[in-house]
């Protein structure tokens, strides 16, 4: 996003293909929101305290820990922060797991959850389609169509849908091109 003035003109261009999932660690992803300034960096400071926790444990961090991580610097930096995070991911200890890490630092974990600007037009699709234990396509099917209402109502979310497929095999990018995207009314 751009912001130009002159004494006459200003220009605004902003992109709406900007990925907003961020890797932290090999099976770790931050979905930002808000701010991108601000939501770049404290991914940044959280990937490195993260991938240094790692070196100390000498093992791959848990994914409650990388949440952890993030709701302290919001907590931290709660006055100057205006970003929020999903942050999403598989470890060994206890399989996949998503948690929200909202503005002032609150921590849940959840079995799924949505956020940004986009959100508010899809809580009610969200409540009655999610079903838990869904194999991998529905839940790509549900990912989909839930960015698809977003930004077909949300004037500054994304055009594209980048999704992340993370399991204990590794992890499966997925770029959906807005012109691929389901459409549920017209726009």
């Amino acid at each position: 996003m751009c912001l130009q003035e002159s004494l006459s003109n200003v220009y605004y261009v902003s992109s709406k293909t900007i990925n907003k999932l961020i890797q932290v660690h090999d099976r770790i992803f931050c979905c930002i929101a808000g701010s991108l300034a601000d939501a770049q960096a404290v991914t940044k400071a959280a990937k490195f305290q993260i991938s240094f926790h790692s070196i100390q444990m000498e093992s791959p961090p848990l994914v409650k820990a990388a949440a952890s991580v993030l709701k302290e610097l919001c907590y931290n930096n709660k006055e100057e922060l205006q970003a929020g995070f999903i942050t999403a991911g598989w470890d060994r200890k206890k399989g996949p797991q998503v948690y929200t890490v909202a503005l002032g630092g609150m921590l849940l974990s959840q079995p799924f959850t949505i956020g940004g600007s986009g959100s508010t037009y899809i809580y009610g699709y969200a409540d009655a389609k999610y079903k838990p234990d869904m194999s991998k396509e529905e839940c790509l099917q549900f990912a989909t169509n839930a960015l698809a209402l977003a930004m077909g109502r949300d004037n500054v979310s994304g055009g594209v849908a980048h999704l992340v497929v993370i399991t204990e095999e590794g992890v499966e990018h997925v770029v959906i091109p807005g012109d691929k995207l389901p459409k549920f009314h017209n726009e």
